[in-house]
């Protein structure tokens, strides 16, 4: 990236010879994404993150066949990210019509469900790929097949879109294998850039642009490009899923010890999320008798950092929705606990958090004030 922070810092709409410069950097970085993708070059449109690739996604394809007369529903999960579910509540605002379907007790959805809830007047379905909360991963190719044979029957193309941000490090991409149209990627998830962002648009989609301006990245999302982020996003992408199944490997094994010995410890452990078809890296835990928060912020003084997975304000609890869509009783779910694991780190950080973890859980359990 540093080349281009500096002395190749030209805009690469420029028609000079630096900008051209620019301008290679930019196709080489789309043509490495495209390479990993399975993809066209053309079909990969750089975005400032997942939360504008996803909302471009569902925004763009959903008004534009709207605007073809396809339709106005769309389908989906509830445990999708917010940034998915807030895009269609924002959508419902213009008379579009959303259908939430339900998970099992896993986090997964039936692709037969999400097929029988297409109509003929469905203009897209989104499903994600691994949940970020619980680690689940979706049947995502079975969904997208399901979807195309009723498209078939209703005689036209549902287009699938899927919110990827959490499966570079760990899953394949190719999105022919997914058969999905659209997919969302953020860079920092997998070792690139903040502020960086993949928008996969399968050719012949139809999707109406959320930035206008200056009509780069082919008409479709307007701004001048963050080369070097571009840059960044492109190597780490390829040296994320080059190397997959160590990351795999790795992060299985550790999370395998801390389980193991936290069960140790606690036999009636809930662990959430599918036990065998989730992302090895993501460990999901439920307390009960505890506030997710207090938790945190007690391993946090002892060097250990997680997130809650429940937030809360000063007034009201904000338990989960994933949680509550999976069946998780509300008194656990305000007690959850996640923890990501990196393939850097070694055995003895996993053993710490074993030996720390239950008396962390029993001092908070202790302190709660008990409810009126």
């Amino acid at each position: 990236m540093q080349p281009f922070f500096a002395g190749e810092y030209a805009n690469p709409s420029g028609h000079y010879a630096s900008a051209r410069r620019a301008t290679e950097a930019l196709t080489s970085a789309r043509e490495q994404v495209a390479e990993v993708l399975g993809a066209l070059p053309e079909e990969v449109v750089f975005t400032s993150g997942g939360t504008e690739s996803i909302n471009a996604a569902i925004k763009g394809v959903a008004f534009a066949q709207r605007e073809a007369g396809a339709g106005a529903h769309i389908v989906t999960t509830q445990v999708e990210h917010h940034a998915v579910l807030h895009s269609v509540q924002y959508l419902e605002r213009f008379g579009f019509e959303v259908e939430l379907l339900p998970v099992d007790e896993f986090g997964c959805v039936d692709p037969d469900e999400v097929a029988d809830a297409v109509r003929d007047d469905t203009v897209l379905v989104s499903v994600m790929y691994a949940n970020n909360e619980v680690g689940t991963v979706q049947p995502v190719a079975e969904v997208a097949r399901a979807v195309r044979e009723r498209g078939r029957a209703l005689g036209r193309r549902i287009p699938v879109h899927t919110d990827a941000v959490q499966a570079a490090n760990s899953h394949a991409l190719d999105v022919d294998a997914l058969g999905v149209d659209l997919l969302s990627l953020s860079g920092h998830k997998f070792g690139g850039p903040k502020g960086t962002g993949v928008l996969y648009l399968r050719r012949g989609i139809p999707f109406l642009e959320q930035l206008s301006g200056g009509g780069q990245e082919r008409q479709r999302r307007s701004g001048t490009e963050n080369v070097p982020g571009m840059v960044g996003l492109a190597t780490a992408l390829t040296l994320a899923q080059a190397e997959r199944g160590a990351f795999a490997a790795r992060t299985s094994m550790l999370r395998e010890r801390l389980l193991a010995g936290l069960r140790r410890r606690w036999p009636e452990l809930r662990s959430n999320g599918h036990p065998t078809q989730r992302l090895p890296q993501n460990v999901h835990l439920c307390f009960d008798g505890v506030e997710g928060e207090a938790v945190v912020e007690a391993l946090n003084a002892l060097g250990i950092e997680a997130s809650a997975g429940a937030a809360c304000t000063s007034a009201t609890w904000e338990p989960s929705h994933v949680l509550l869509a999976m069946g998780v009783p509300i008194e656990l779910a305000i007690g959850s606990l996640r923890m990501s694991l990196w393939p850097a780190l070694d055995e003895a950080a996993i053993d710490y958090v074993v030996e720390q973890l239950p008396g962390v859980v029993e001092q908070v359990r202790a302190a709660a004030v008990p409810a009126l």
